[in-house]
Protein backbone atom coordinates (compact mmCIF):
# COMPACT_ATOMS: atom_id res chain seq x y z
CA UNK A 1 0.00 0.00 0.00
CA UNK A 2 1.28 3.47 -0.93
CA UNK A 3 2.14 5.70 2.00
CA UNK A 4 0.83 8.74 0.09
CA UNK A 5 -2.22 9.20 -2.07
CA UNK A 6 -1.18 9.81 -5.67
CA UNK A 7 -4.27 11.01 -7.56
CA UNK A 8 -2.59 10.81 -10.97
CA UNK A 9 -1.78 7.12 -10.70
CA UNK A 10 -4.91 6.10 -8.77
CA UNK A 11 -7.48 8.02 -10.85
CA UNK A 12 -5.90 7.08 -14.18
CA UNK A 13 -6.05 3.37 -13.38
CA UNK A 14 -9.57 3.73 -12.01
CA UNK A 15 -10.76 5.46 -15.17
CA UNK A 16 -9.13 2.83 -17.40
CA UNK A 17 -11.01 0.16 -15.45
CA UNK A 18 -14.29 2.03 -15.96
CA UNK A 19 -13.67 2.16 -19.71
CA UNK A 20 -12.57 -1.46 -19.92
CA UNK A 21 -15.65 -2.57 -18.03
CA UNK A 22 -17.91 -0.67 -20.43
CA UNK A 23 -19.60 1.38 -17.72
CA UNK A 24 -20.02 4.34 -20.09
CA UNK A 25 -21.16 2.33 -23.12
CA UNK A 26 -24.90 1.63 -22.96
CA UNK A 27 -26.73 -1.08 -24.86
CA UNK A 28 -30.23 -0.81 -26.26
CA UNK A 29 -32.72 -1.51 -23.48
CA UNK A 30 -36.35 -0.92 -24.45
CA UNK A 31 -37.43 -1.21 -20.83
CA UNK A 32 -35.37 1.80 -19.71
CA UNK A 33 -36.07 5.38 -20.70
CA UNK A 34 -33.17 6.80 -22.76
CA UNK A 35 -31.38 9.93 -21.60
CA UNK A 36 -28.76 11.36 -23.98
CA UNK A 37 -26.44 14.36 -24.01
CA UNK A 38 -24.33 15.36 -27.00
CA UNK A 39 -21.29 17.16 -25.70
CA UNK A 40 -20.84 20.76 -26.91
CA UNK A 41 -17.62 19.84 -28.76
CA UNK A 42 -14.62 21.84 -27.51
CA UNK A 43 -12.64 23.64 -30.21
CA UNK A 44 -9.24 22.17 -31.05
CA UNK A 45 -7.73 25.66 -30.83
CA UNK A 46 -5.91 24.71 -27.65
CA UNK A 47 -6.38 23.16 -24.24
CA UNK A 48 -9.50 23.19 -22.09
CA UNK A 49 -10.06 26.04 -19.65
CA UNK A 50 -12.09 26.48 -16.45
CA UNK A 51 -15.25 27.20 -18.43
CA UNK A 52 -15.00 23.78 -20.06
CA UNK A 53 -14.42 22.16 -16.67
CA UNK A 54 -17.60 23.77 -15.32
CA UNK A 55 -19.79 22.79 -18.27
CA UNK A 56 -18.44 19.22 -18.44
CA UNK A 57 -18.92 18.75 -14.69
CA UNK A 58 -22.57 19.80 -14.92
CA UNK A 59 -23.21 17.41 -17.81
CA UNK A 60 -21.46 14.59 -16.00
CA UNK A 61 -23.63 15.21 -12.93
CA UNK A 62 -26.77 14.95 -15.07
CA UNK A 63 -25.67 11.74 -16.76
CA UNK A 64 -24.62 10.03 -13.54
CA UNK A 65 -27.75 11.18 -11.70
CA UNK A 66 -30.04 9.90 -14.45
CA UNK A 67 -28.16 6.61 -14.57
CA UNK A 68 -28.67 6.13 -10.84
CA UNK A 69 -32.36 6.86 -11.38
CA UNK A 70 -32.60 3.96 -13.83
CA UNK A 71 -32.36 5.78 -17.15
CA UNK A 72 -30.40 4.30 -20.07
CA UNK A 73 -27.83 7.10 -20.29
CA UNK A 74 -25.53 8.07 -23.14
CA UNK A 75 -23.07 10.96 -23.27
CA UNK A 76 -21.63 11.39 -26.76
CA UNK A 77 -18.19 13.06 -26.85
CA UNK A 78 -16.35 14.87 -29.63
CA UNK A 79 -14.28 17.86 -30.70
CA UNK A 80 -14.86 20.72 -33.12
CA UNK A 81 -12.49 21.78 -35.92
CA UNK A 82 -13.29 25.47 -35.14
CA UNK A 83 -12.52 26.54 -38.73
CA UNK A 84 -11.16 30.11 -38.78
CA UNK A 85 -10.16 30.06 -35.10
CA UNK A 86 -7.92 27.03 -35.67
CA UNK A 87 -6.57 28.53 -38.88
CA UNK A 88 -5.49 31.63 -36.95
CA UNK A 89 -3.69 29.47 -34.38
CA UNK A 90 -1.85 27.54 -37.10
CA UNK A 91 -0.88 30.80 -38.83
CA UNK A 92 0.53 32.10 -35.51
CA UNK A 93 2.52 28.88 -35.11
CA UNK A 94 3.97 29.19 -38.61
CA UNK A 95 4.82 32.84 -38.00
CA UNK A 96 6.84 31.88 -34.92
CA UNK A 97 8.72 29.43 -37.14
CA UNK A 98 9.45 32.10 -39.74
CA UNK A 99 6.91 30.71 -42.21
CA UNK A 100 3.56 31.78 -43.63
CA UNK A 101 0.50 30.12 -45.09
CA UNK A 102 1.35 31.49 -48.52
CA UNK A 103 5.01 30.43 -48.44
CA UNK A 104 4.34 26.75 -47.67
CA UNK A 105 1.34 26.35 -49.99
CA UNK A 106 -2.17 24.95 -49.61
CA UNK A 107 -1.39 21.25 -49.17
CA UNK A 108 1.38 21.81 -46.62
CA UNK A 109 -0.84 24.22 -44.70
CA UNK A 110 -3.67 21.67 -44.57
CA UNK A 111 -1.24 19.11 -43.18
CA UNK A 112 -0.11 21.64 -40.56
CA UNK A 113 -3.76 22.15 -39.61
CA UNK A 114 -4.32 18.41 -39.27
CA UNK A 115 -1.16 18.07 -37.17
CA UNK A 116 -2.51 20.80 -34.88
CA UNK A 117 -5.87 19.05 -34.68
CA UNK A 118 -4.32 15.69 -33.82
CA UNK A 119 -2.14 17.27 -31.15
CA UNK A 120 -4.73 19.39 -29.36
CA UNK A 121 -7.68 17.15 -30.13
CA UNK A 122 -5.88 14.34 -28.31
CA UNK A 123 -4.94 16.67 -25.46
CA UNK A 124 -8.56 17.71 -25.00
CA UNK A 125 -9.80 14.12 -24.94
CA UNK A 126 -7.20 13.20 -22.31
CA UNK A 127 -8.22 16.24 -20.26
CA UNK A 128 -11.87 15.16 -20.39
CA UNK A 129 -10.88 11.70 -19.19
CA UNK A 130 -8.80 13.26 -16.40
CA UNK A 131 -11.94 15.09 -15.28
CA UNK A 132 -13.64 11.70 -14.96
CA UNK A 133 -16.22 12.44 -17.68
CA UNK A 134 -18.46 9.41 -18.18
CA UNK A 135 -18.57 9.73 -21.98
CA UNK A 136 -19.03 6.77 -24.30
CA UNK A 137 -15.67 6.97 -26.06
CA UNK A 138 -16.66 4.28 -28.57
CA UNK A 139 -18.87 6.99 -30.12
CA UNK A 140 -16.28 9.77 -30.12
CA UNK A 141 -16.56 12.07 -33.15
CA UNK A 142 -14.75 14.98 -34.79
CA UNK A 143 -16.79 17.54 -36.71
CA UNK A 144 -14.83 16.86 -39.92
CA UNK A 145 -15.25 13.08 -39.79
CA UNK A 146 -16.50 11.75 -43.11
CA UNK A 147 -19.79 10.51 -41.65
CA UNK A 148 -20.56 13.82 -39.97
CA UNK A 149 -19.64 15.81 -43.08
CA UNK A 150 -21.99 13.70 -45.19
CA UNK A 151 -24.75 14.09 -42.61
CA UNK A 152 -24.39 17.89 -42.66
CA UNK A 153 -24.42 17.88 -46.47
CA UNK A 154 -27.54 15.68 -46.53
CA UNK A 155 -29.43 17.87 -44.05
CA UNK A 156 -28.40 21.04 -45.89
CA UNK A 157 -29.68 19.67 -49.20
CA UNK A 158 -32.97 18.54 -47.65
CA UNK A 159 -33.52 21.96 -46.08
CA UNK A 160 -32.68 23.65 -49.38
CA UNK A 161 -35.16 21.47 -51.25
CA UNK A 162 -37.84 22.45 -48.71
CA UNK A 163 -37.10 26.12 -49.28
CA UNK A 164 -35.73 26.64 -45.77
CA UNK A 165 -32.34 27.78 -47.11
CA UNK A 166 -32.05 30.71 -49.48
CA UNK A 167 -29.60 33.37 -50.49
CA UNK A 168 -30.09 36.94 -49.35
CA UNK A 169 -28.30 40.20 -48.62
CA UNK A 170 -27.41 40.77 -44.99
CA UNK A 171 -25.12 42.86 -42.85
CA UNK A 172 -22.39 40.48 -41.68
CA UNK A 173 -19.07 40.45 -39.84
CA UNK A 174 -16.26 40.34 -42.41
CA UNK A 175 -12.56 39.65 -41.87
CA UNK A 176 -10.43 41.65 -44.34
CA UNK A 177 -7.45 39.38 -43.65
CA UNK A 178 -9.13 35.97 -43.95
CA UNK A 179 -11.48 37.24 -46.68
CA UNK A 180 -14.32 35.41 -44.98
CA UNK A 181 -17.46 36.04 -42.96
CA UNK A 182 -17.32 35.67 -39.18
CA UNK A 183 -19.92 34.66 -36.62
CA UNK A 184 -20.76 37.01 -33.77
CA UNK A 185 -18.88 34.83 -31.26
CA UNK A 186 -15.69 35.21 -33.31
CA UNK A 187 -15.79 38.99 -33.01
CA UNK A 188 -14.45 40.94 -30.04
CA UNK A 189 -16.23 44.32 -29.88
CA UNK A 190 -14.16 47.39 -29.04
CA UNK A 191 -15.47 50.76 -27.95
CA UNK A 192 -14.40 53.65 -30.14
CA UNK A 193 -15.12 57.35 -30.19
CA UNK A 194 -17.56 58.00 -33.01
CA UNK A 195 -19.45 60.83 -34.67
CA UNK A 196 -23.18 61.46 -34.85
CA UNK A 197 -24.65 62.45 -38.19
CA UNK A 198 -27.94 64.32 -38.20
CA UNK A 199 -30.15 63.71 -41.23
CA UNK A 200 -33.21 65.84 -42.01
CA UNK A 201 -36.13 64.04 -43.60
CA UNK A 202 -38.26 66.70 -45.27
CA UNK A 203 -41.92 66.45 -46.17
CA UNK A 204 -42.86 66.74 -49.83
CA UNK A 205 -43.57 70.45 -49.51
CA UNK A 206 -40.11 70.83 -47.99
CA UNK A 207 -41.46 72.96 -45.15
CA UNK A 208 -41.22 70.47 -42.28
CA UNK A 209 -38.69 67.82 -41.42
CA UNK A 210 -37.76 65.14 -38.90
CA UNK A 211 -34.16 64.99 -37.74
CA UNK A 212 -32.66 61.54 -37.22
CA UNK A 213 -29.25 61.02 -35.59
CA UNK A 214 -27.06 58.07 -36.57
CA UNK A 215 -23.50 56.82 -36.43
CA UNK A 216 -24.00 54.93 -39.70
CA UNK A 217 -25.15 57.43 -42.35
CA UNK A 218 -24.51 54.96 -45.18
CA UNK A 219 -27.39 52.80 -43.95
CA UNK A 220 -29.85 55.68 -44.25
CA UNK A 221 -29.87 55.37 -48.03
CA UNK A 222 -32.06 52.30 -47.69
CA UNK A 223 -34.66 53.90 -45.43
CA UNK A 224 -38.28 53.63 -46.58
CA UNK A 225 -40.00 55.23 -43.61
CA UNK A 226 -39.50 57.22 -40.44
CA UNK A 227 -41.38 56.44 -37.23
CA UNK A 228 -42.29 59.03 -34.61
CA UNK A 229 -44.13 58.79 -31.33
CA UNK A 230 -47.79 59.80 -31.69
CA UNK A 231 -47.50 61.35 -28.21
CA UNK A 232 -44.63 63.64 -29.22
CA UNK A 233 -46.06 67.14 -29.66
CA UNK A 234 -43.26 68.09 -32.06
CA UNK A 235 -44.39 65.64 -34.71
CA UNK A 236 -48.16 65.38 -34.24
CA UNK A 237 -48.81 67.33 -37.48
CA UNK A 238 -46.45 65.12 -39.50
CA UNK A 239 -48.07 61.74 -38.88
CA UNK A 240 -49.03 60.00 -42.14
CA UNK A 241 -47.30 62.60 -44.25
CA UNK A 242 -45.01 61.51 -47.06
CA UNK A 243 -41.43 62.59 -47.28
CA UNK A 244 -39.30 63.56 -50.22
CA UNK A 245 -36.74 60.78 -50.36
CA UNK A 246 -34.56 62.85 -52.67
CA UNK A 247 -34.54 65.86 -50.38
CA UNK A 248 -32.50 65.14 -47.26
CA UNK A 249 -29.94 67.45 -45.73
CA UNK A 250 -27.09 66.42 -43.42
Amino acid sequence: MLDKYNPNEFEEELYKNWEKSGYFTPVVDKIKVPYTIVIPPPNVTGKLHMGHALVMTLQDILIRYKKLRGFNTLWIPGTDHAAIATEVKVIEKLKNEGKSKESIGREAFLEEAWDWTRKYGGTIINQLKSLGCSCDWTRERFTMDEGLSKAVEEVFIRMYEKGAIYRGDRMINWCPTCKSSLSDIEVEPQEESSHLWYIRYYTKDKKEYVTVATTRPETMLGDTGVAVSPDDERYKDMIRKNSSSTYCKP
